[in-house]
């Protein structure tokens, strides 16, 4: 067993920086120790893959180092990126629920370290609290929305808003954040993944939004000059 395949006990000091985000923030205080006593940390060398697309639905995820792309590949081997997952945002929740196989990639962007929290002991808690159910749900329904959002996008607007109002979306953790950060560390490579179109094209947007106020390019990330409007 390698460094990145060793499971590693989750620190009790963990559970404060859990807590920033405001789903894990929102369930109630026998669910996080639980989450946390029943987890286990996993490393992740940059691009290492934390499970692929059709893989056993193996538990909740949350990460808590580095960052993690979810998305999957096309026919002729093209990446589509759907989210870009940053301390401390949780996923894996439909498999979670549905005990179907996994619907898509998840792989470290950089040196990463993930909470997994396995199906078959979290499914045994929540028999014994069923009531903790609707914890679950309110984190599949916060995707749900966000999903909502972004096939509105695709549909209505023109590029240089779509990528504005991705960045946003980033900078608020997918909705995990109660504020937005203001700088953003995404690749622009990422980026035009995230938006099924080309990196020039996406640099391009960038520079046109640049010009307008709306953001600064700096070497590495991207600083929102106003990230808390139209952020959702």
């Amino acid at each position: 067993m390698g460094p990145s395949d060793a499971q590693l006990p989750v620190p009790a000091a963990l559970l404060a920086a859990l807590q920033t985000d405001d789903w894990f923030a929102g369930c109630p205080a026998a669910f996080q120790q639980a989450l946390r006593e029943m987890g286990h940390l996993r490393r992740l060398a940059p691009g290492e893959p934390l499970f692929a697309r059709g893989g056993q639905a193996d538990g909740l995820c949350c990460v808590t180092a580095g960052a993690l792309r979810v998305g999957a590949h096309d026919i002729e081997g093209q990446a589509a990126v759907l989210a870009y997952l940053e301390p401390y945002q949780w996923f894996g929740e439909i498999s979670m629920i549905d005990g179907l196989p996994r619907t898509h990639d998840a792989v470290a962007e950089v040196a990463s370290q993930v909470l997994v929290v396995p199906r078959e002991g979290l499914l045994s808690w929540l028999e014994r609290e069923p009531g903790h159910w609707r914890d679950i749900a309110r984190l599949a329904c916060r995707k749900l929305r966000v999903s909502f959002v972004v096939l509105e996008e695709l549909a209505q607007l023109p590029l240089e808003e779509r990528v504005l109002r991705r960045l946003r979306l980033q900078a608020m953790g997918y909705g995990s954040r109660d504020t937005a950060r203001r700088r953003v560390r995404v690749a622009q490579e990422t980026l035009a993944h995230m938006l099924g179109v080309s990196r020039q094209s996406v640099n391009r947007a960038l520079k046109q939004l640049e010009a307008r106020g709306a953001l600064r390019l700096h070497y590495g990330e991207i600083e929102l000059l106003d990230p808390i409007r139209g952020a959702g």
